[in-house]
């Protein structure tokens, strides 16, 4: 097939969106030929069959700019895809499915959210089919709706005996936001220091502009909780560097509500370390003795896979890294193509060939 892809960025390495270049290299594979349209383009190393075109963020262009090019590229490029994935932004569907309807294109949208609205329900009209990884998130609602493998590299995710864990470490790695919530894990943490229990733990990630007073708030918080000998602060990685990171780490934690199921659960038990994750997604697929519903729960939670044995961490850490196995980029890549079926397109093409014959 001859693909067009729509997502924010193209940079390798970009902290939140660096691993969707491994998605474009393993797509590629499939397809004839891809076209990419990104809000930003950074690093990257693609494949001869891919196009890399961008909007204009990293020039300083102007949202008037970015919409501009938009319908420049859609329109210019209408002859090189037979097919539309857009990736995380239903904005792009509400701009262009109109076009893309009427040249006949299947359109495809991933959406993995807890949050939705009309506007998300009109973009899904559009969609022949909408992909996510969570069945609480909001997309999984439309009979159109396929449940995809979360997709991590476990060639790049894996144990590494050369980086040794730190005792009784607990890893956050996010982007620093309110939705991510990590006050909860601040609070747990709290509960944990004032038991006596001994930890380390480190918050990596960076926040948007609209969310620094929020990240400044979590460092007071920790000044006022004297905590700062516990917990420390570092800005976000490169998605290449996160690697070494797990492997540093005995537990890792993440916050968000069921309906996200974050990569970065999947990347962290490709490491072997422990997860603690507030997902439903996650307790269904590996049990409650690795999710919470609140901060006591999460306080004791932690304070279970602390206790483990050197022997059991080892066996639990293997245990979870067979379940990332059935998620890696490869299944999700065979089932992406699977489901953006040749036969869509076949069908589109006919249509607009019969089209074509009858105005003739």
């Amino acid at each position: 097939m001859k693909l067009l892809i729509i997502t924010q960025a193209v940079d390798s390495e970009d902290p939140v969106l660096g691993f969707f270049v491994r998605w474009i290299e393993e797509l590629a594979k499939y397809a004839e030929s891809i076209e990419v349209i990104c809000l930003k383009e950074g690093k990257h190393s693609l494949p001869s069959n891919v196009r890399v075109h961008s909007l204009g963020k990293e020039k300083g262009v102007s949202k008037a700019g970015y919409v501009f090019n938009f319908y420049r590229y859609i329109w210019w490029l209408r002859n090189n895809y037979d097919a539309v994935f857009v990736h995380m932004n239903q904005e792009y569907v509400l701009m262009g499915g109109w076009f893309w309807k009427l040249w006949r294109k299947p359109t495809y949208l991933w959406r993995n959210h807890y949050a939705g609205s009309y506007l998300t329900d009109s973009a899904a009209a559009f969609c022949t089919k909408v992909f996510c990884t969570s069945k609480h998130s909001y997309t999984a609602k439309y009979a159109k709706t396929v449940i995809m493998p979360v997709g991590v590299d476990v060639e790049r995710f894996y144990p590494d005996a050369r980086i040794v864990r730190v005792p009784r470490s607990i890893l956050f790695l996010s982007r620093m936001s309110p939705s991510k919530r990590p006050d909860m894990l601040i609070d747990a943490l709290a509960m944990l220091a004032q038991s006596g229990s001994d930890f380390t733990a480190t918050f990596v990630g960076s926040p948007l502009p609209k969310d620094e007073t929020y990240y400044e708030d979590l460092k007071e918080k920790i000044r006022s909780l004297s905590l700062t000998h516990n917990i420390g602060f570092l800005p976000g990685v490169p998605n290449s560097a996160t690697p070494d990171l797990y492997r540093a780490h005995e537990i890792f934690v993440n916050c968000s509500s069921s309906g996200m199921f974050d990569k970065t659960l999947f990347e962290a038990m490709g490491c072997e370390d422990f997860v603690l994750a507030a997902s439903k997604d996650l307790e269904a697929l590996i049990g409650e003795r690795y999710s919470f519903k609140e901060v006591t729960d999460l306080t004791e939670k932690i304070r279970q896979l602390l206790a483990l044995s050197q022997k059991e961490r080892a066996l639990c850490g293997k245990q979870l890294r067979e379940v990332v196995k059935k998620h890696d980029i490869v299944a999700l890549t065979q089932k992406l193509v699977e489901s953006m079926g040749v036969q869509d397109i076949r069908h589109a093409l006919t249509s607009q060939h019969t089209r074509t014959s009858i105005k003739q």
